[in-house]
């Protein structure tokens, strides 16, 4: 269901708002340019500063103006597993394909408790999930065994993997006896991680280039790494400047330089310092992008 150039989505704010005809907007640029995914409300669309409203709001206006034409994979993330379920069935009855889990931040549980999470919100939901491993964020981390484990309960269905280990994908497989999204986390590891078995990427550069990362994921799928690789190359210089500054003030104020939305986030965030605008300004130039 989820492959190759998956977008996490931002959340466009105008005067402190969500800014509804920017993200429709936003949605229907990423069909346009090919996407072959779109996840709403996820690290990228500021979640964790959003309201209950806002990011069920984020959700149905992401799945209305998709329509069909790409799965959504709608954040749905807490490390409260009742607040989890809530956005779980609300996404089901928006239309969303399925949900993106993160594991429990601050809470700190050992991988027990993390198994106990997930099976709860599995248990409780309708729709099939992708868990979301990222230790930089979430203090711990889905060891491959408990992972494999919850592959066994049928509703979870894959992965995303921002832990940087690019053995991760060899090492699941070994333990995953079906079929199973095994998306990578991080843009400038997205090739490597697809030659150890990985299926796509959930990918923050493609709210900035879609068809190119598109066409990076495509050449993946063909077995063409050379080429994937070579490509991976030439979009490193953005994918590294994206990040300078917390994510994501970056992708922001570069879609501003492409006339999709504000680059106002939410605080914590705040705005890029001036030294790090010139340099997503001038990335952007050399890919032609602007």
């Amino acid at each position: 269901m989820f492959y190759g150039a998956i977008t996490a989505l931002i959340t466009p704010f105008r005067h402190g708002q969500l800014d509804e005809d920017a993200l429709r907007n936003i949605v229907r640029w990423q069909i346009d340019q090919g996407i072959n995914a779109l996840v709403p409300v996820g690290t990228t669309g500021e979640s964790p500063t959003l309201s209950e409203n806002e990011h069920k709001r984020v959700i149905e206006i992401t799945v209305q103006e998709t329509n069909k034409a790409v799965p959504v994979l709608a954040g749905a993330g807490s490390n409260n597993p009742v607040e989890a379920v809530n956005y779980s069935e609300f996404a089901y009855q928006a239309g969303a394909d399925a949900t993106l889990h993160v594991a429990g931040y601050y809470n700190r549980p050992n991988q027990i408790g993390l198994y106990e999470h997930f099976k709860y919100v599995h248990d409780n939901s309708k729709l099939p999930i992708i868990l979301y491993n990222i230790p930089p964020r979430a203090v711990v981390g889905l060891e491959v065994g408990t992972l494999a484990r919850l592959a066994e309960l049928p509703r979870i269905i894959g992965g995303k993997d921002a832990t940087g280990d690019l053995t991760r994908p060899i090492r699941e497989r070994a333990l995953i006896n079906k079929p199973f999204n095994f998306l990578s986390g991080d843009d400038i590891t997205a090739v490597a991680y697809n030659v150890g078995g990985g299926t796509g990427c959930i990918s923050v550069t493609s709210n900035v280039a879609p068809r190119q990362i598109v066409e990076l994921q495509r050449l993946c799928r063909e077995g063409k790494y050379v080429e994937a690789a070579q490509l991976q190359d030439k979009l490193f210089a953005l994918q590294n400047a994206l990040f300078i500054e917390p994510n994501p003030a970056g992708p922001k104020y570069a879609m501003s330089l492409l006339g999709l939305c504000s680059d106002e986030c939410r605080l914590p965030m705040v705005p890029l310092q001036d030294s790090t605008k010139a340099t997503i300004r001038r990335v952007m130039e050399e890919l032609e992008l602007i």
